[in-house]
C-alpha cells in the first residue's frame, strides 16, 4: 500500500467519524476508528521518513539539561536565545533566520542548561513542511520545550500545539498508567483498578482489537480513548512545556493580562517576556529552572568543608547512586556508605546508602573501599 492509498484511507475515516453521531451507542465504534486511523498514520509517517536517514540536525546534547525554542518564523527566538546563553544566533526581521540549529547554554544555579533555537515552525511541519519533518525529530530528545508566541497573534499557541499533538508530542502530560501482556490465548481481557469515567468496557475492547489479539489489559487511572491509542502507539513522546509570550512591550497592560488569563484557562504554564529590552527573562530562567526539575548536590569530602562552588546536578527522584556513576565509573563498585546533610535526611549527616533518594541542596559525603 503506497502513502497515496494510506492518506485516502485517513481521509475516509475521518469522514465516517464527522458523520457519525456522537452518543453512548457509538462511542466504541468511534473508538475503533480512531485506532485505525492512528495505526494507518503511524504506518504513514513510517514510509514518509524512510530514506531520510542522515538529512536531519546534528545535535550534540551538552550540559545537564536540554530546552527546545520553538515557535513560527521571525517571532524572537534567536533574540531570546543570545540573551539566555553564550550563544550569537543571527537576527534578523525576516522569515527562517534560522535555518539550523543554533544551540547555547544558560548557566543558572550552578547547573549548565543547553537551549537549542530551532528553525521556525510553521503549519503543517509534522506532514514535513518547512523542514517540519526534522525540527519534530529534533524537539523529541529535549527534556523541556519552550513554546514562544506573539503577544499580538492568538493563533499561534493553538497551531504550533496541534503540530506537536500530531507529531506524537504529548506535552504536560504523563504516560498513562496502562499494563498490556500479550498472551497466547483467551481473547482480550480488561481489568481497571479505578472507576473510569471516560471508557466502557467495550470501547476498550474495540480500540485494543486494532492492536492485539490476545492479551490481559489492566488499566490504573480514568484514561479517554485518545490515551488508550497513545498506550499502544509506542513512539509517544511525553514531556513538559511553558509557552512564553513574547513582545508583551507591544500590548497595553490589561490587554497583555487577558492574553495570559487565557493561556493559563486552558492549563498552560506561561511567562510573558521581551526577549528585545530584555522584560521577564529573570522569571523565564527560574520558571526553566523548576520545570526541569532540577537539584543541586554539594559534595563534602571526609574531614573537609563543603564545596559550596560547583553543584552536582541531578534529576529529582534521583540517588547516591546516580552520583556515584557521576562521579567516577568505580564509585558504586567501591561504595561503602554515605553521610547526608539537608532535606532528605532524617538528622544532620545521617548515614545511608546507595538507594538514598535526595533533595535539592542536599550535602553529601561518600566512603568508598580503598
Amino acid at each position: 500500500m503506497d502513502i497515496s492509498s494510506i492518506d485516502n484511507q485517513i481521509k475516509d475515516i475521518e469522514e465516517e467519524i464527522f458523520n457519525t453521531q456522537k452518543n453512548k451507542a457509538t462511542e466504541h465504534h468511534i473508538g475503533k476508528l480512531k485506532a485505525k486511523i492512528a495505526k494507518l498514520r503511524e504506518e504513514s509517517e513510517k514510509r514518509k521518513s524512510t530514506g531520510t536517514k542522515g538529512k536531519g540536525f546534528a545535535i550534540k546534547k551538552s550540559g545537564d539539561a536540554t530546552i527546545g525554542l520553538i515557535g513560527f518564523p521571525s517571532i524572537g527566538k534567536s533574540t531570546l536565545l543570545n540573551q539566555l546563553t553564550d550563544a550569537d544566533s543571527r537576527v534578523g526581521t525576516y522569515d527562517f533566520t534560522t535555518l539550523d540549529v543554533i544551540p547555547g547554554m544558560m548557566k543558572y544555579k550552578g547547573a549548565n542548561i543547553q537551549v537549542l533555537d530551532l528553525p521556525g515552525l510553521i503549519t503543517s511541519a509534522h506532514k514535513g513542511k518547512g523542514r517540519g519533518r526534522e525540527i519534530l525529530s529534533a524537539i523529541r530528545n529535549v527534556d523541556l520545550i519552550l513554546i514562544m508566541v506573539d503577544a499580538q497573534h492568538k493563533n499561534h499557541l493553538k497551531h504550533i500545539t496541534e503540530e506537536l499533538y500530531k507529531a506524537g508530542l504529548r506535552l504536560n502530560q504523563k504516560k498513562p498508567e496502562v499494563i498490556i501482556k500479550k498472551t497466547g490465548q483467551g481473547g482480550i481481557t480488561v481489568n481497571s483498578t479505578i472507576t473510569l469515567t471516560h471508557l466502557s468496557w467495550k470501547t476498550i475492547k474495540s480500540i485494543s482489537s486494532e492492536y492485539v489479539t490476545n492479551a490481559d489489559i489492566i488499566i490504573r487511572e480514568d484514561i479517554t480513548q485518545d490515551q488508550l491509542i497513545d498506550v499502544f502507539i509506542e513512539n509517544r513522546i511525553y514531556v513538559s512545556a511553558l509557552i512564553i509570550i513574547n513582545k508583551n512591550d507591544l500590548l497595553k497592560k490589561n490587554e497583555l493580562q487577558k492574553r495570559i488569563n487565557e493561556i493559563k484557562n486552558k492549563g498552560w504554564k506561561v511567562i510573558s517576556i521581551s526577549a528585545r529590552k530584555n522584560i521577564g527573562l529573570d522569571e523565564l530562567k527560574r520558571s526553566i529552572f523548576v520545570e526541569l526539575d532540577i537539584i543541586r548536590i554539594f559534595m563534602k569530602p571526609v574531614g573537609k568543608k563543603p564545596d559550596f562552588t560547583e553543584p552536582l546536578i541531578l534529576k529529582r527522584g534521583q540517588t547516591i547512586e546516580d552520583v556515584c556513576r557521576k562521579l567516577h565509573k568505580d564509585f558504586k563498585r567501591k561504595f561503602r556508605y554515605a553521610h547526608v546533610w539537608g532535606k532528605s535526611a532524617k538528622y544532620p549527616g545521617q548515614k545511608v546508602g546507595l538507594y538514598h533518594n535526595l533533595d535539592d541542596k542536599d550535602v553529601l559525603t561518600i566512603t568508598i573501599l580503598r
